[in-house]
């Protein structure tokens, strides 16, 4: 199934704006200026698969719930992480609620969850929030670790 899905982002270089497909090959760049764009995306039950697992770059997944606070605190310090390691990394987010089956497989025992897969393998995973510092060392390290 392919999707034709995509979201809009501006540049953090030259405040461009540019659609970024959920799923793509290698690593979205800005029309205008060509520096790496953040990449947060939403997958589901449905294209998971083709919007996480077939990533050429690490994926951070974000699996959530709207009613969860410390989900609220954890969202937008992920974007950042996103922002600052952009070309590095690919956020997607998850809302548990509505996508079940993502919940049952990855064992979501507790909100907010987040997974680091490389290739659709779970390479990290952490249950809980962190503040923004914390979260980028964690990403960095584990991605780092893959790079190299």
């Amino acid at each position: 199934m392919s999707t034709v899905r995509a979201t809009t982002v501006r540049c953090p270089h030259c405040g461009r704006a540019n659609r970024v497909p959920a799923a793509a090959e290698g690593r979205p760049r800005c029309g205008h200026c060509k520096q790496p764009l953040p990449w947060v995306v939403d997958a589901g039950d449905d294209d998971f698969t083709e919007v996480a697992e077939r990533a050429d770059v690490p994926v951070v997944v974000d699996l959530w719930a709207t009613w969860c606070g410390p989900c609220r605190m954890v969202s937008p310090a992920l974007e950042q992480v996103a922002t600052e390691l952009a070309g590095r990394l690919k956020l997607v987010k998850v809302d548990v609620d509505k996508n079940p089956r993502l919940s049952r497989r990855f064992e979501v025992q507790a909100v907010p969850t987040l997974l680091i897969l490389d290739k659709g393998e779970t390479v990290a995973r952490q249950a809980g929030a962190a503040p923004a510092p914390a979260l980028r060392q964690w990403v960095e390290q584990t991605i780092t670790t893959r790079e190299g």
